[in-house]
């Protein structure tokens, strides 16, 4: 057997370099790069080890570990997790600071590769700066943070442990049903020391997506559920958009004249001018959606962990005879809430349904109120996102702008706050992935180290990120990072002061303003923040607008930049699109002093009753 004398860290990204898989038909690298902040833990060894395969599997720095990470997780996601990111840190923050990340990935079912430094496996030096201690357990470090956010972990305390670990490490990153997130926690010691690896560990390999199709017996079922109902209602998730499956889902609805809704993850996947498109579904659906989700009693859930957004936790199917198909690659999502398993990958699952239907169809009078359904919301949500003179704009009024001043290609990128629900509810994807939205964990922080991600994945298309006050301040140097990597993000910061959106729940569940806008916090002064200023100061070219109008001309320059822009502008904290949406269930206190309180717990006491769980 032929071996190769290498250390556990050259050994590791010689591995990696050799995985491909297939986009479009070419074979690439499966691995888009690494993201590395190097520190004690994994400079000398990991370090070394990139610096030989740069050429290969290039090695990019970033300003913050949990940004870095969250790039990774959007590049993951904009590529249909067909490709993927490696992210490495030191021992000690650096570590915990993607533990975030980790569980936006793994929320999100997306892959990511965390190769954390860790403590010394020999432990000669112990404690080493930055080590966790456990008084009771020897083999505890902070990596172990990891484990639950992560698919799969592993701590390397040995080099040949390498071969079994890396190999169980692509398995879940490209298996359709188990992927998330990986953690191999690299001993540093371990990293530099060398072994003798056979050259067939870096053979390289091919990894094509797997297309599961259903079973026999669970696709003879849901057939049967489908062929006995006459108001069908299809939801489309992420799923939809992972499996490439998006031509197949449109013609099988627009075949079989049912109306089809998206969660935040699967939105772009139908064209929203399409009849039988309507629109978002859930808690920041639209009122065409919903309306139709509510009397529906075939509910087929492509691709979709139905949370509590989509369900309008669990209230919005109202129609007391109402069943579930869940076509989902993964088991685990596919039996919630007693839906009728269709375990498959969602374009093969579409395709064995469309072959059993025969000549099935949807009513007419189901399909011609999907439309006049549609219809009504399209006339209501213009009125939103209509020009305006106010002098604080709504959210929905600046996504308005930004749709007339765009293009069909442009990808939209949000996560946490307000603006993912005006986003679902009102933008309007002009393609497939042009809608990108961080929902699952509703990561604040995530927009603008996302949007490097994203660009990473499509740098032909312009990606707009719409982020609130409050996430920039959270995450705002990945603009700085934007600049050094030379990927070109349109960033508009909608300033309202403060976290306006818990803000509004605050008020909706009988609470007075506390300590979510700037104004209603415990402070000496109020900050006057120049979000403009605070751009350019990090390497962006940066503009306050004071109107629509301005917002728009801004946008349409910004749009032929070469660097990142910034464009900044005041809404109005308490301005929100009130039509559509469904019942979310947030707790209300028991007791209370308050009247306010006490009369919002009476109306969740009603709401309560329209939960149907477990039938």
């Amino acid at each position: 057997m032929e071996t190769l004398r290498l250390t556990a860290a050259q050994a590791t990204v010689r591995f990696l370099s050799q995985q491909m898989t297939e986009v479009d038909g070419a074979t690439v690298r499966l691995f888009g790069g690494v993201f590395a902040i190097f520190g004690h833990g994994n400079v000398a060894a990991l370090g070394e080890a990139l610096y030989g395969v740069r050429d290969v599997l290039p090695t990019y720095r970033s300003h913050n570990e949990q940004a870095m990470a969250l790039s990774a997780v959007a590049y993951a996601k904009a590529s249909r997790r067909r490709r993927m990111m490696v992210c490495t840190s030191s021992i000690g923050p650096g570590a915990t600071n993607m533990i975030t990340a980790a569980a936006t990935a793994q929320v999100n079912r997306l892959p990511v590769l965390f190769l954390p430094g860790d403590v010394f496996a020999s432990r000669r030096a112990d404690p080493v700066l930055q080590q966790i201690e456990d008084f009771g357990d020897g083999t505890i470090s902070a990596n172990d943070c990891f484990r639950p956010v992560s698919r799969y972990f592993d701590r390397l305390t040995r080099p040949e442990q390498i071969m079994p670990a890396l190999t169980r490490a692509i398995s879940v990153l490209t298996d359709p049903a188990e992927c998330g997130p990986v953690t191999l926690a690299f001993c540093q010691d371990v990293q530099a020391e060398a072994y003798d690896y056979p050259e067939s560990f870096f053979t390289e390999r091919l990894h094509r997506p797997r297309r599961q199709a259903p079973d026999a017996h669970e696709l003879k079922d849901a057939v049967a559920a489908l062929r006995a109902s006459s108001k069908p209602f299809v939801i489309c998730g992420g799923g939809v958009l992972y499996s490439e499956a998006e031509r197949e889902l449109l013609a099988f609805c627009q075949k079989r004249g049912i109306p089809v809704a998206e969660t935040q993850a699967g939105k772009s996947a139908t064209p929203a001018d399409h009849p039988l498109s309507l629109g978002a579904v859930g808690v920041t659906g639209s009122s065409a959606a919903n309306k139709l989700a509510e009397q529906a009693d075939l509910i087929l859930a492509v691709g979709t962990r139905l949370a509590d957004f989509t369900t309008g936790s669990w209230a919005l199917f109202q129609n007391p005879g109402r069943r579930i198909i869940s076509l989902n690659v993964q088991p685990f999502d596919a039996a919630k809430h007693r839906a009728m398993p269709l375990i498959a990958d969602a374009r093969a699952g579409l395709a064995a349904l469309e072959s059993a239907l025969g000549d099935w169809q949807a009513p007419k009078t189901w399909r011609e109120a999907a439309a006049a359904a549609k219809a009504e919301w399209t006339g209501v949500a213009a009125r939103y996102t209509a020009p305006t003179n106010l002098e604080l704009p709504s959210d929905a009024q600046v996504l308005g702008a930004l749709q007339r001043a765009g293009a069909p290609s442009d990808i939209v990128v949000c996560a946490a706050g307000g603006l993912p629900g005006e986003l679902h509810k009102h933008w309007q994807a002009g393609a497939p992935l042009g809608y990108h939205a961080e929902y699952g964990y509703s990561c604040m922080g995530y927009e603008i180290a996302g949007a490097i991600g994203v660009k990473m994945a499509h740098p032909d298309r312009e990606v707009v990120v719409a982020v609130g006050d409050g996430s920039y301040l959270m995450m705002n140097s990945e603009i700085a990072s934007s600049i050094m990597l030379g990927v070109k993000l349109t960033i508009v910061v909608n300033d309202n002061r403060g976290f306006a959106c818990i803000n509004r729940l605050q008020r909706a569940t009988g609470g007075e303003s506390f300590n979510n806008l700037l104004r209603d916090a415990w402070r000496e002064a109020l900050p006057t923040i120049d979000f403009a200023a605070h751009a350019r100061s990090l390497g962006a070219g940066a503009v306050q607008v004071k109107s629509i109008a301005e917002l728009e001309a801004a946008f349409t320059r910004a749009r032929e930049a070469k660097i990142t822009q910034v464009i900044v502008i005041e809404t109005d904290p308490m301005a929100i699109t009130d039509a559509g949406g469904a019942w979310w269930d947030v707790a209300v206190p028991e007791v209370s002093t308050r009247e306010t309180v006490v009369a919002a717990r009476a109306n969740y006491e009603k709401a309560l009753v329209a939960q149907r769980l477990g039938d």
